[in-house]
C-alpha cells in the first residue's frame, strides 16, 4: 500500500493527511487525528465518502459494474462454482483445491442440524409472525445454545462459529418457513447438496418422497452466490459495528439480520415483485413509466437503480439468465409478471430518462420472479437474502477481528440541537 499527503486548510490551521490506496479503487484519506489536530469532524450522512476498515473481502467498481470476490469477477463465480466454493474463498481466501472443498463440504453438511429444542423455541411465535422476525429472534438464540464456539479471541472458536452459522441457516430459514405454513419440520440429509438440501427441507412432506429438480438446485445455489457479500452495505457494516464490541458472532449475525429486514436494503426484491404485480399487465406499463417521471408523484419504480452501482448490476446480468432457466423448466412460457418485467427492462434500458439518471435492473428486479417461481412466498424473500448473505457477514466480521487497527465503532454527529441552558422549576415554565 503506497502513501501520499494531501493538506488540509481549516481558518489558519494547517494539518497534512495521509492518502492511502489499495490495490484497485478509489484512493482514501486518513483522517484518524483529524480531530486531535484540528478540534473538527467530517460530516458524511450515510458515511456514502467514509472508508470505515480495510478488506481484502469484496471489491465493487460502481461506474464500472464490476463485482469481484478475493479478485475474482462474480459471473465467473456464479457460472463455474458453487456456493460452499463461494464460501470458502470468502472466508480463507483462496479457492479450494479438491481435498480442501471436499473437506469444507463435509464440515458444513455435519453441521446443519440445530439442537432439537431449537424447534420448540419457533412455538413462541404467532404463526402469522414475519419469518424474518423468527430469524432475528432465532439466530440470537443460538449463542446460549452454543457456548462452546462464543469466545471471540480463540481462532479455532470463530472457525467452529463460522461453520455453524453457515451451516445451520438455511435449517433455521426453512424450519421459519415451515412453522409459517403450518407444516413439519423436514430435517437436513447429508447425501444433498447444499441448496438442494435447503429445497429438501423447505418442500419435502413426511407423507411422500421428495425429488430436488437439479435445474431448481442450480438455481437456488446461483441466487446464493450472487446474495453472498457485498463489500460495506448496511447490514454487514451493521454486523461490524456490532462485533467491535465484543460481541458473540451469533449476536452480530442476529443484527444483521434485523438491518436487512428493512426495505431500502433487504426488501427490495419484496418490493420489486410487488410492484410488477400492481402493474399488472404490459399495457398499464405507459402509466407507470409517466408516473415515475413525475417528480410530484410518490411513486417509485422498484428493482431499478442502485445505490452503488451506476451501470448495469452485473449480478442482474446472471439473474436474468436465471430467471429464464427456471421459467423454461416449470413450463412457464406465458408469466405476465415476466412479461411486464421485460417490458420493463426494455424501457429502461432505452429510454433516455433512465439512461440519464443510469436507473438499471438491478438484482432484486428478477430475484423476485425467480424466488415466486420456486415456490416462495414473498415474506421469504429477505429470509433467503440473509441465509446467503451469512457467509459475507461472517467473513467480515473474522476479518475484522483480526485487524490490528479495529475499535470499538464510534460515529460522531454535527450537534445542531439546543444550546446549555439552565433548568427551570415546573411551577415557573
Amino acid at each position: 500500500m503506497t502513501e501520499q499527503s494531501a493538506t488540509l486548510k481549516i481558518g489558519d490551521k494547517s494539518v497534512d493527511l495521509a492518502v492511502k490506496s489499495g490495490t484497485i479503487g478509489p484512493d482514501v484519506i486518513d483522517i484518524g487525528a483529524l480531530y486531535k489536530n484540528t478540534a473538527s469532524f467530517t460530516y458524511d450522512p450515510g458515511f456514502t465518502s467514509t472508508a470505515s476498515c480495510e478488506s481484502k473481502i469484496t471489491y465493487i467498481d460502481g461506474d464500472a459494474g464490476v463485482l469481484l470476490h478475493r479478485g475474482y469477477p462474480i459471473e465467473q463465480l456464479a457460472e463455474h462454482g458453487d456456493f460452499l466454493e463461494v464460501c470458502y474463498l470468502l472466508l480463507y481466501g483462496e479457492l479450494p483445491t479438491a481435498a480442501q472443498k471436499k473437506d469444507f463440504d463435509y464440515r458444513v453438511t455435519h453441521h446443519t442440524m440445530v439442537h432439537e429444542q431449537m424447534s420448540r423455541f419457533f412455538t413462541g411465535f404467532r404463526r402469522d409472525a414475519h419469518p424474518m422476525a423468527v430469524m432475528c429472534g432465532c439466530v440470537g438464540a443460538l449463542s446460549a445454545f452454543y457456548h462452546d464456539s462464543t469466545d471471540i479471541t480463540d481462532p479455532h472458536q470463530r472457525m467452529v462459529a463460522s461453520l455453524r452459522m453457515i451451516a445451520k441457516m438455511p435449517t433455521l430459514a426453512a424450519m421459519a418457513y415451515k412453522y409459517h405454513i403450518g407444516q413439519p419440520f423436514v430435517y437436513p440429509k447429508n447425501d444433498l447438496d447444499y441448496a438442494s438440501n435447503f429445497l429438501r427441507m423447505c418442500f419435502a412432506v413426511p407423507c411422500e418422497e421428495y425429488v430436488v429438480n437439479p435445474v431448481l438446485a442450480r438455481a437456488m445455489d446461483r441466487i446464493f452466490i450472487l446474495h453472498a457479500d457485498h463489500e460495506q452495505n448496511a447490514s454487514t457494516s451493521t454486523v461490524r459495528l456490532a462485533g467491535s464490541s465484543g460481541a458473540n458472532p451469533f449476536a452480530c449475525i442476529a443484527a444483521g439480520i434485523a438491518c436487512l429486514w428493512g426495505p431500502a436494503h433487504g426488501g427490495a426484491n419484496e418490493a420489486a415483485l410487488n410492484m410488477l404485480t400492481e402493474i399488472g399487465t404490459v399495457d398499464r406499463i405507459p402509466e407507470y413509466i409517466a408516473r415515475a417521471k413525475d417528480k410530484h408523484d410518490p411513486f417509485r419504480l422498484m428493482g431499478f437503480g442502485h445505490r452503488v452501482y451506476k451501470n448495469y448490476d452485473p449480478r442482474a446480468k446472471i439473474m436474468q439468465k436465471t430467471t429464464h432457466e427456471v421459467l423454461g423448466e416449470l413450463g412457464v412460457k406465458d408469466d405476465p409478471l415476466l412479461e411486464v418485467a421485460m417490458e420493463l427492462e426494455r424501457i429502461a434500458l432505452t429510454d433516455e430518462y433512465f439512461i440519464e439518471k443510469k436507473l438499471y435492473p438491478n438484482i432484486d428486479f428478477y430475484s423476485g420472479i425467480t424466488l415466486k417461481a420456486l415456490g416462495f412466498p414473498t415474506t421469504m424473500f429477505t429470509v433467503l437474502f440473509a441465509l446467503a448473505r451469512t457467509v459475507g457477514w461472517i467473513a467480515q466480521w473474522n476479518e475484522m477481528i483480526e485487524d490490528p487497527e479495529q475499535r470499538i465503532g464510534r460515529p460522531r454527529q454535527l450537534y445542531v440541537g439546543e444550546p446549555e441552558r439552565d433548568y427551570v422549576p415546573v411551577s415557573k415554565r
